[in-house]
């Protein structure tokens, strides 16, 4: 009697070890599906001062909102950003712009981080140049060959209250390039036909061009593709070729144009662990040149606000971005 109660009990121990180790593998199991998830920690997506990188970011936020995800927005200084994304403060970029960001990208994947996660289809040019109209009514014979500015009938044509009787070129925001292009000028013996002032923010730049068009001057802007203006045939002004290392700052003498480069995308170095889903998708994301000037319009030209022309974007171009969340 003993000797069956002992397998009993035997049995009964073994039986309730079983499902000791069955509940214990349910909640293992469990807790990788969850793991898998995307966690509801929001996604920090910087906005800056362009209008094509602002609606972008809230086209990305959308995308990752159709997927479950919860996104914030923040300001952030286009430079500064990458240390912030390195340090887990801001989660990803996705304007990377290579002539003028890439040492700032750089430098932070190299204190590591930070990710590079790839390209746009999209090819960049940064550059001083000239709207169409320019060309068209010869304010300056010979552009866009940088040599043509070299001439005083040239620059007269440029001049405004604010540029001391020298043809003026109309930079962006000093923080977005410090004295590259100050340095250009200098560097090519422009320096007594022409200024460089500073654009407080790109919708200075346009408000410049709608001005120099009515008031019949010529204007010379800093301008990049791909933007709004692709559509209207702005010409960019064909400097000396760049090379590495041709600027004062990687120790050249500055008389070089600016590169095509590439647009990139980054994320802090966690995003894959924390938001699976999310980083996947935003691995596959890739903008053409016609898409992101699409954007863009939609402010500059249609006069939109930034989230609303983002969700007219992803309304009207659902065959293009549904296929990265697949």
């Amino acid at each position: 009697m003993f000797k069956h109660w002992e397998k009993y009990m035997k049995n009964m121990i073994k039986t309730i070890k079983g499902l000791v180790v069955a509940a214990i593998i349910s909640v293992l199991g469990f807790a990788g599906t969850v793991n898998a998830a995307d966690s509801s920690k929001p996604i920090v997506i910087p906005t800056h001062n362009w209008n094509s990188q602002v609606v972008m970011a809230y086209v990305i936020g959308g995308i990752f909102e159709s997927m479950g995800n919860n996104v914030e927005y923040v300001p952030a200084d286009p430079q500064a950003v990458y240390e912030a994304i390195r340090i887990g403060d801001v989660t990803i970029s996705h304007e990377v712009w290579q002539s003028t960001f890439g040492a700032s990208f750089q430098a932070a994947i190299d204190k590591g981080g930070l990710l590079d996660y790839g390209k746009h289809k999209a090819a960049t040019l940064e550059e001083m140049g000239v709207p169409k109209w320019v060309v068209d009514k010869g304010l300056c014979p010979g552009l866009p060959d940088w040599k043509a500015l070299k001439k005083a009938e040239c620059s007269k044509n440029f001049a405004t209250a604010d540029s001391g009787g020298k043809g003026r070129w109309l930079e962006g925001p000093q923080s977005w390039h410090g004295t590259m292009m100050q340095d250009r000028v200098d560097a090519n013996g422009l320096g007594d036909l022409w200024t460089v002032k500073y654009a407080g923010g790109a919708d200075a730049l346009w408000a410049e061009l709608v001005s120099a068009k009515k008031e019949g001057r010529g204007t010379v802007i800093f301008n990049w593709t791909p933007n709004f203006t692709d559509a209207d045939g702005f010409q960019f002004i064909e400097f000396p070729p760049y090379y590495d290392g041709c600027r004062i700052v990687d120790g050249g003498d500055s008389r070089c144009g600016s590169p095509k480069g590439w647009l990139k995308k980054a994320a802090n170095y966690a995003f894959p662990k924390t938001h699976p889903a999310a980083y996947t998708a935003f691995s596959k994301l890739s903008f053409t040149t016609k898409q992101i000037g699409q954007m863009a319009a939609l402010v500059d030209i249609d006069k939109m606000g930034h989230e609303d022309a983002a969700k007219a974007w992803l309304a009207a171009h659902e065959d293009v971005w549904k296929p990265f969340t697949q």
